[in-house]
């Protein structure tokens, strides 16, 4: 208990001097390096993968599955805040399905979603492929 004591009275001390907290101390803790997105895990697209090819097969009633994605990238990122408690990336990529066209593939992934904000969650759309547009025309709610 006396560290946290300890701890709590540098810290007033600190904030009640200007110029005393160091320039570092100052950046917020939980901001993330994004030179690498989630865009890119091959989790997240193994997910979107294996996924795709149940909907298809269950939904679609077609003989269709994603061969490969390429071309990855971020769209939009949306950082958590105190207006904003999920954190989402908007990706793009490139999908070659079996049927060998190219498609726009749009995918949402959102952090801090669930129950205490513990979990995530992963939405997806393939231009085209989207009969009943749940995504809007052309997966326009995932752009």
């Amino acid at each position: 208990m006396t560290r946290m004591r300890a701890a709590c009275l540098l810290l007033s001390l600190a904030t009640a001097l200007p110029g005393a907290v160091p320039a570092a101390a100052a950046e917020p803790s939980s901001r993330l390096d994004y030179s690498e997105t989630a865009c890119h895990n091959r989790a997240i697209l193994g997910f979107i993968t294996s996924d795709f090819g149940y909907r298809a097969r269950h939904y679609l009633k077609a003989d269709i599955a994603i061969a490969e994605i390429r071309d990855m990238g971020l769209n939009r990122l949306e950082l958590r805040d105190e207006t904003h408690p999920v954190e989402r990336e908007y990706c793009f990529a490139t999908a070659v399905t079996t049927d060998g066209e190219r498609r726009a593939l749009w995918y949402l992934i959102e952090r801090g979603w669930g129950f205490a904000g513990i979990g995530s969650n992963i939405e997806f759309c393939l231009s085209g492929l989207d009969p009943w547009y749940v995504y809007g025309a052309q997966c326009a709610s995932l752009r």
